[in-house]
């Protein structure tokens, strides 16, 4: 059987670590360790939706997928955040696909549970809307940065989110998995990366980019990244 998190520890998750002490070991008993490997599926579109996922290593992204078979991403959750939002704003289903586009740890709860706690009211439920908040924020600008916004633009964003949510320099991705999340041709990502790596911002190598400058990716992307950082310090720090 999985262990419980340790109580003795705070929880790598950023949302169950802000929590007062008392809030956070009532939800202890009800919070699981699992793995995630890059490319699982966490939610099917329309699927029915049992548990919610804080990670804690791994980042998930929540991707819409089109009649035709085409794919972008909407919005990118990682350790500030969780995966299910619909279940404790009024519904059990999403029209989104979660996949893991990190592979690492998260910790999985109940539905029933994390909604129990969310009746509740108190420093949860305020956690929960609050993120809630910052997701939208994100997926509207998301939506704005896609339609006004230069590729270029477009994948300095991304990777910078990207980069906000791991331990490291390095980023498994080939250019197709990037056209599939920005929504993109496969050639425009391969360009606009060569002329990211021309500027010394990354190195890119058979499916590995390397942050080389953080500030060069700053510098070349668009406001949006900059929108969605402050309005996420604002409401969680």
């Amino acid at each position: 059987m999985p262990l419980a998190p340790d109580s003795s520890q705070p929880a790598d998750n950023r949302l169950l670590a802000a929590l007062p002490a008392e809030d956070y070991a009532r939800l202890l008993p009800g919070l699981t360790p699992i793995t995630f490997t890059l490319g699982e599926v966490v939610y099917e579109s329309q699927g029915q939706m049992e548990h919610v996922y804080f990670p804690t290593t791994s980042h998930v992204s929540l991707l819409y997928t089109m009649i035709d078979g085409s794919t972008a991403e909407v919005g990118l959750v990682g350790n500030e955040g969780l995966v299910g939002i619909a279940l404790f704003m009024g519904g059990d289903t999403t029209p989104n696909q979660a996949i893991v586009q990190g592979s690492g740890e998260a910790l999985k709860m109940k539905a029933a549970t994390m909604q129990a706690e969310f009746r509740r009211g108190g420093a949860f439920q305020l956690a929960l809307l609050r993120y809630t908040q910052v997701l939208i924020t994100q997926i509207s600008q998301t939506a704005v940065c896609n339609r006004l916004h230069t590729t270029d633009q477009r994948l300095c964003r991304w990777m910078l989110m990207t980069h906000d949510r791991v331990r490291s320099d390095k980023l498994q991705m080939t250019h197709e998995f990037i056209s599939n999340m920005l929504g993109i041709q496969r050639e425009a990502v391969s360009l606009a990366a060569s002329r990211l790596q021309e500027k010394g911002a990354i190195s890119y190598k058979r499916g590995h980019i390397k942050i080389v400058n953080r500030k060069i990716l700053e510098e070349c992307s668009c406001e949006c990244y900059e929108v969605v950082r402050i309005e996420h310090n604002r409401l969680i720090g």
